[in-house]
């Protein structure tokens, strides 16, 4: 099953993407994940991206689809995969339909959060510098203060989960992606889930939607 989840940053996306390809067995494909990694490798594309990202901006559509495609093409994504971030405006949508993941996408499920709710989620959100693991200061935090309990590294705040940024972020959403909820609405693939719950009640009302056939 060829899946993609939509909804702002903070919304749970990456949460329910790791739930959904445990129990279905297929990938999880995070773009902001494959980002992340090419910043890491220091290399050119990476360079290019941390830029945008450490403003709170979109990375540029032919940065991001080359590492999509090259994900996809991977032999564990032949029986499916979830996106994660992916796509996030009408031109990565046509692009995705016009032939990048092979026959295309079975369904969409777009993940709804309050802009309130999304501000404190992210705003106390933070990060491992070893192992990528994340932690929340109210519902999450880590047994020692600043550091990571599975390797011990530091912990820290990126640049993109700090308040001005978060809010730059979500009116970039408002901007470029909400307008393909109407794209894939018009193609029967659409599916709202409310975000605002436990992430096992979201777990619930996203297995429920992606079970609705599209008739």
């Amino acid at each position: 099953m060829r899946i993609a989840l939509l909804g702002p940053p903070g919304c749970g996306k990456g949460t329910q993407g790791e739930i959904v390809c445990k129990d279905l067995a297929i990938p999880h494909i995070s773009s902001g994940d494959l980002l992340r990694q090419a910043v890491q490798s220091g290399n050119e594309l990476g360079r290019a991206a941390k830029d945008y990202m450490d403003r709170g901006q979109l990375v540029p559509d032919e940065l991001v689809i080359g590492l999509i495609k090259e994900r996809v093409a991977q032999q564990d994504c032949k029986a499916g995969f979830v996106l994660d971030g992916f796509p996030r405006n009408r031109e990565q949508a046509e692009k995705l339909d016009g032939g990048l993941v092979g026959e295309g996408l079975d369904r969409v499920v777009a993940i709804e959060v309050s802009e309130p709710a999304l501000v404190a989620r992210l705003g106390g959100r933070r990060t491992c510098r070893g192992c990528g693991h994340l932690y929340h200061v109210s519902w999450n935090p880590p047994k020692v203060e600043g550091r990571c309990d599975a390797c011990g590294a530091e912990i820290y705040t990126r640049d993109d989960d700090r308040e001005d940024t978060v809010r730059e972020r979500l009116e970039v959403y408002r901007k470029r992606t909400e307008p393909l909820m109407d794209f894939y609405q018009g193609m029967g693939l659409l599916r709202r889930v409310d975000g605002e719950a436990a992430p096992a009640e979201v777990s619930k009302r996203v297995f429920a939607a992606l079970a609705v056939r599209n008739d």
